[in-house]
């Protein structure tokens, strides 16, 4: 079995990836040091983001007049094209932008961030990176000729978060950056890096790549958005990716383990494991004993419920997707530090699928089970639903997947049941689907 670990986040061929101090656009890091640098605004500041974001859509800013607004956006839908071909082109210079988060230059903001060992919550950074997400997409697909956009843009899928071997400081300033990367008929891939300073450098600390979809005004139907053009060998190169990244979600979900058997390795892996549970005094199937260093996977549950309130709305009055990523990461953290019996420390976030959308008012209940362990690796996943005041009937809207490095080797997680064993497998999965083991310094801190 491959081991796992984090995959380091460079500025790799290909990535816009902004220019020294991140201060003004992006280049293209080619073999003889010719960038191409695009010359964009100062960057925005974080808590103006969703501002600028209710601005585009014509949201509400209090929850009384959110009916209205809504009713607003639906006159909009004649603004809607029936055909991509009606859309102008775009570049991904187009949709650039940069977001600063001034933790350093203003210690105020610094609160919202902080955890109590004095690091920055992860989880803010998550909704963080969900708002900027939707706001690239934005400016693909803005229309010069109105204010307002008639599309409804919504996260779709976080396909992978990579976290660096920096350490992320609540006293110094983090810079994000991103752009529209892939275009489908309705769908946008967008990557993102997250910098922070250090010394009188910016320095990479996170990868992220996010699917968004757009939809019409009233968020009911699939609505294109415009298409792109690739002026560059680089840019061919990272829509190529955007391409393989979609055949590689379509190729995952096809061997899913709620649809197709596991294969032949991995029916042997866990009637190898089942048998080493065996009683030997009773020689029965009925008896269980668990190994030496090991922990039913049962015994490794923790669970939570949210009231979803107004004040935790999205532009379009549903719960905020980086809302419900934050409280799933939070969730899987404590998970993860109360399996491993120390810090646990972020390595990858992948594979958040938004299933349904998450309705103001609703009850969530978040499941979070660490279903595979290895070495110091925790793989933990989130299992999210929602039941509404009325209705007691429970519906899946995300699961997620957490991979956490622990301070110090943790137990092995045994499965008990059939259902726990595809668990199992699935986590391994996810866990196998990260790259080779890296070295991690040993100041390197990420916390909830």
């Amino acid at each position: 079995m491959r081991r796992a670990a984090i995959r380091l986040c460079t500025l790799r061929k290909g990535l816009l990836a902004p220019v020294r101090g991140l201060t003004h656009g992006f280049q293209y890091p080619g073999k003889d040091s010719a960038f191409h640098v695009y010359e964009a605004g100062s960057p925005i500041h974080v808590n103006h983001v969703r501002d600028k974001l209710r601005e585009i859509v014509g949201a509400s800013k209090n929850w009384k007049d959110h009916v209205q607004a809504m009713e607003e956006r639906k006159l909009l839908q004649g603004l809607l094209v029936s055909s991509q071909d009606g859309l102008p082109p775009r570049r991904m210079k187009d949709s650039y932008i940069e977001v600063l988060l001034p933790l350093g230059s203003e210690p105020a903001l610094r609160e919202k961030y902080l955890t109590v060992q004095n690091t920055v919550r992860f989880g803010r950074i998550l909704e963080d990176l969900d708002s900027l997400g939707v706001l690239i997409c934005y400016m693909h697909t803005k229309m010069y000729s109105t204010d307002m956009s008639p599309l409804s843009i919504v996260t779709a899928l976080v396909d992978k978060i990579d976290m660096c071997k920096k350490s992320l400081s609540p006293e110094q300033d983090i810079k994000f950056s991103g752009h529209v990367s892939w275009v489908g008929k309705t769908s946008m891939e967008v990557k993102m890096q997250m910098f922070q300073a250090q010394d009188t450098e910016y320095c990479p600390v996170l990868n992220a790549t996010f699917v968004m979809v757009a939809r019409d005004s009233e968020n009911k139907r699939p609505a294109f958005v415009n298409p792109i053009i690739l002026e560059s060998p680089e840019e061919e190169e990272l829509f190529q990716q955007g391409e393989f990244n979609k055949g590689r979600r379509v190729a995952f979900n096809s061997t899913s383990l709620l649809k197709v058997a596991p294969s032949a390795k991995e029916r042997t892996a866990i009637h190898e494991m089942f048998l080493s549970t065996l009683d030997p005094k009773t020689i029965s199937f009925q008896s269980r004993i668990l190994p030496p260093n090991a922990v039913w996977m049962e015994n490794s549950k923790l669970k939570s419920l949210e009231v979803c309130h107004p004040q935790e709305r999205n532009i379009f009055n549903r719960i905020f997707g980086g809302f419900l990523m934050r409280k799933a990461y939070e969730l899987a953290w404590a998970t993860a530090c109360n399996f491993g019996g120390s810090r646990p420390f972020i390595v990858t976030v992948d594979d958040i699928m938004f299933q349904k959308p998450v309705e103001v008012g609703s009850l969530l209940f978040l499941s979070s089970q660490v279903c595979f362990t290895q070495d110091k690796y925790i793989q933990v996943r989130v299992h999210s639903e929602v039941a509404s005041l009325q209705n007691k009937e429970h519906m899946t809207t995300n699961v997620f997947h957490f991979t956490f490095m622990s301070e110090k080797e943790v137990p092995l997680v045994f499965p008990r049941t059939y259902g726990e064993s595809m668990l199992y497998l699935d986590g391994q999965r996810h866990f196998n689907a990260m790259g080779a083991p890296v070295a991690w310094p040993k100041e390197y801190r990420v916390g909830p």
